[in-house]
């Protein structure tokens, strides 16, 4: 398993189930049985990816008499947004030339066939 915090947030958000928990969990904190509620698969499994998620930073789970909530923490998400934000400026940008280009060559052929 990666050992940096950004490789084991990706690594959680890689798989459907775990996004969906984390989905769940942004309207706020809910027990494992809530979270484990909208899934055909056994609470062993649900425990595997609450484990992934808890080591990755992005829940906490707390202890609250007999149940244990879980909650969201966003900081690791933040982080990965930051990581894929440079490389949207990048994509942004290179389309942004790609346009130019493409608006040049058209007035090009609107020069050549006017002209």
């Amino acid at each position: 398993m990666a050992s940096d915090t950004l490789s084991q947030t990706f690594n959680a958000l890689a798989d459907p189930t775990r996004r969906a928990i984390l989905a769940n969990l942004t309207h706020g904190p809910r027990t494992v049985a809530e979270l484990a509620t909208p899934f055909a698969i056994s609470a062993p499994a649900i425990s595997k990816h609450l484990k992934v998620l808890e080591r990755a930073g992005l829940i906490a789970r707390g202890r609250k008499a007999q149940t244990r909530p879980c909650g969201l923490q966003v900081k690791p998400l933040a982080e990965a947004f930051a990581y894929l934000d440079d490389y949207r400026r990048l994509w942004d940008q290179s389309l942004d030339r790609l346009d130019a280009y493409l608006q040049a060559l058209k007035a090009q052929e609107q020069n050549d066939a006017t002209g």
